[in-house]
């Protein structure tokens, strides 16, 4: 999703083949699993999935899947550039050389084949469907220990990954509600049949129901989904019927949901001209082409999943933030492929970091950008780094993609114009970083009504704004529950965020007159396109969602 709306964005025309009904992967709704990121203060991700999570929120209060899924679906299908095609499976290509030229797929609702020709492709599938079919380089299960000295891989290599997992949700009600398993489920009866897997329904949502890893991850699918499934169901009957600790405090809870589509951790990954490791993630990944960040622990789940007593995974430590390289988003051998997701061109080490969906939305965008940038230039994949890498990590930056340690350029028009404010410093609002980092603020702070000017020497055209606002990047909650309590509390826009605020203009006369305003802001990134002579601009913040003062990062014109 966030590949193709970046690229969209950015002026190609896109066409996104997605063998589902809905938008999202392991986010939608036929999975359910909540969209987790880098550990740590102000490390949020921010960009394309920011955006999404910000219009969840405002939309979707009590975090509806069905909103969700319309949320993800009205993103990609009422942007101009794309042509999405749901429920449509690709089962084919074909190639000139070392080039996709085509792709086709199976529409099962229209009974339709659709091909789709194009210059560049992205495989975000995390199976990695175009790879069997075009004969791209993979990786699949762990390495060995020594082939690129990781000390958290096995002595000898193998095709074992991390397993996959059907999800289940409750709901309370108001009266006892009684649970009759299905008779082909498994049966838990005791909480010792449950070893290491904590099955308290408002603290977890049941990862743990996981197996296939020591299958074929792909092939086994259908036969893991079934094994799941009797887990499932036996899981939930353990938890109604029979456990001991959850005596009577159930009773009025049911068996909402319980996903048929398996949510997978692991498959194929493409090989690309760089292999990211277990020891780039531990050095910070601080690559020359950095284009995404991850911040997640290395949590290797073990192969066996359910069937293994022990700890069901094991989390190796990681820094947060680490890069992402850009030369591990596309394919070494075929020519003009991009890879987004979890499929990226990392050891099975580094995979169990840079697979949570937050990094892997960012991976996205980066790789939706380059194609952008190398449609608009003739140029493949490969040339982006050797010529664009820069361009690639300004455009991401302006888009709001953090990049740590890396400075976004102001510009010149913003960086000589003389910077005053009615309270407070506004001088951060120009540093290039939009987000506290290392206990810099890096922002303006200003009560309702405070503003905040650029004046010019001699009056200017100005026809772009751009503001990023305060979406506290440090909140707590998910975009979605995997239970519902009858006592939930709704979630809405975070109370930093300016609701409300307007743009005055100084013309050439001395006067002063709005020019631009907004009354029901719940965006982090906003921009607007005016066209107007000025001498100098005042952003006036008139209302947040809730906190007593405006706090913004960036205000800048061009």
């Amino acid at each position: 999703m966030c590949a193709a709306i970046a690229a969209a964005r950015h002026g190609v025309k896109v066409a996104l083949m997605q063998d589902r009904p809905v938008l999202g992967g392991n986010a939608s709704s036929e999975v359910r699993m909540w969209i987790c990121g880098a550990h740590g203060e102000d490390n949020r991700e921010t960009g394309i999935i920011e955006e999404i999570e910000l219009e969840n929120r405002y939309r979707n209060p009590l975090r509806n899947y069905s909103l969700w899924d319309s949320v993800l679906y009205e993103k990609v299908r009422f942007e101009p550039n794309i042509t999405l095609l749901l429920n449509c499976t690709c089962n084919s290509l074909t190639m000139d050389g070392d080039r996709i030229t085509s792709v086709k797929g199976w529409q099962l609702t229209t009974q339709t084949w659709h091909t789709v020709e194009a210059s560049l492709f992205a495989d975000c599938s995390g199976d990695s469907i175009l790879a069997p079919l075009s004969g791209a380089a993979v990786r699949v299960g762990r390495e060995a220990r020594a082939e690129f000295d990781e000390d958290i891989e096995p002595e000898v290599g193998d095709k074992k990954t991390m397993g996959m997992s059907c999800l289940i949700q409750a709901r309370e009600t108001t009266r006892p509600q009684a649970f009759i398993a299905p008779t082909w489920a498994y049966v838990y009866e005791s909480c010792d049949d449950l070893p290491h897997r904590g099955h308290d329904i408002l603290t977890t949502n049941f990862w743990w129901i996981e197996l296939g890893g020591e299958q074929d991850s792909i092939y086994d699918t259908e036969m893991i989904r079934d094994e799941l499934l009797k887990v499932a169901f036996g899981v939930w009957d353990h938890v109604k019927n029979r456990c001991a600790h959850n005596a009577h405090r159930v009773d009025n809870w049911v068996l909402d949901w319980v996903g048929f589509l398996p949510g997978k951790r692991e498959s194929r990954r493409y090989e690309g001209d760089v292999i990211m490791t277990q020891n780039d993630v531990r050095a910070e990944g601080r690559f020359e082409d950095l284009v995404a960040y991850g911040g997640w622990t290395m949590d290797d789940h073990h192969p066996a999943g359910f069937d293994f007593p022990g700890e069901p995974t094991i989390f190796h430590p990681a820094p947060s933030p680490f890069g992402i390289p850009y030369r591990a988003l596309y394919s070494r051998s075929v020519a003009n492929l991009f890879c987004a997701g979890r499929n990226i061109s990392v050891t099975h080490a580094a995979m169990s970091a840079t697979r949570v969906m937050a990094t892997c939305a960012l991976v996205g965008q980066a790789a939706g950008t380059a194609a952008a940038l190398a449609t608009r230039e003739h140029a493949l994949p490969r040339d982006v780094y050797e010529h664009q890498v820069a361009e690639l990590q300004a455009t991401l930056m302006d888009d709001d993609c953090y990049l740590p340690w890396q400075t976004r350029t102001i510009p010149p028009l913003t960086q000589k114009a003389q910077l005053t404010a009615s309270e407070g410093d506004p001088e951060p609002l120009r540093n290039g970083l939009d987000r506290p980092i290392n206990g810099a603020d890096n922002g303006w702070t200003g009560s309702p009504g405070a503003w905040v000017q650029l004046e010019f020497e001699e009056a200017h055209r100005v026809t772009r704004l751009r503001f990023v606002f305060d979406s506290d990047l440090n909140r707590s909650g998910h975009n979605s529950v995997a239970a519902y309590p009858l006592d939930m509390e709704p979630v809405g826009p975070p109370e930093t965020l300016v609701r409300a605020f307007r743009i005055e203009s100084l013309d050439e006369d001395g006067m002063w007159s709005t020019i631009a305003r907004e009354d029901n802001n719940y965006q982090r990134l906003v921009r607007f396109d005016i066209d107007v002579t000025t001498r100098a601009l005042r952003l006036v913040p008139e209302a947040t969602w809730g906190a007593a003062d405006a706090h913004i990062f960036a205000w800048e014109v061009s």
